[in-house]
């Protein structure tokens, strides 16, 4: 009886994380829900749902190097393989665009897909830049609306330069999104 009642307790704790996540998804609690289904990943490892709404919490909050292990895993479904192309995608932009930010990489010959997550913008527009000399930040104009601008620097902190991307509409701040 003792085992029954563990066995259930287990079994509402896990739906409990889950539903507890997509709740707070839902009221855009991005970072709380990323910092939980990491806390919570290995009990979950093999649910497609977990693994994608995990995901896109640490996107929408812009823990990208979070999306590694999600992107390997999603495997099973057409959604989850879609979902895993995805992640793929805007965790290599990053990589790339750090890249050549800091090792001066010339990225106008790759030829990538894209998405319409922020740093994908941003890898566009750098890239289409071609070779050119190193700046201290960068100025870009979204093509869709020409009051939306990013901009694009380094910083140092503790010794490691984080990316920064900075949003803002009609020259008013929106958002500031820092990837390491």
């Amino acid at each position: 009886m003792k085992i029954l009642i563990l066995l259930i307790l287990i079994t509402n704790l896990y739906s409990d994380v889950k539903q507890t996540m997509f709740n707070l998804y839902q009221n855009k609690k991005y970072s709380k829900v990323c910092n939980i289904g990491f806390n919570n990943f290995k009990k979950n490892k093999r649910d497609e749902e977990f693994i994608s709404l995990y995901a896109f919490s640490c996107l929408n909050s812009d823990y990208i190097d979070r999306l590694a292990v999600p992107s390997a895993m999603l495997k099973f479904s057409k959604e989850s393989r879609a979902n895993s192309a995805y992640f793929a995608v805007i965790l290599m932009q990053k990589k790339l665009l750090y890249h050549s930010l800091i090792d001066d990489y010339n990225l106008s010959a790759l030829k990538l897909p894209t998405t319409e997550y922020i740093l994908s913008k941003v890898f566009d527009l750098y890239s289409k830049l071609g070779k050119h000399k190193k700046r201290s930040f960068y100025l870009f104009e979204d093509p869709n609306d020409k009051k939306l601008r990013y901009k694009l620097y380094l910083v140092e902190s503790n010794k490691v330069k984080k990316m920064v991307i900075e949003e803002s509409y009609n020259d008013v701040s929106i958002k500031k999104h820092i990837f390491w």
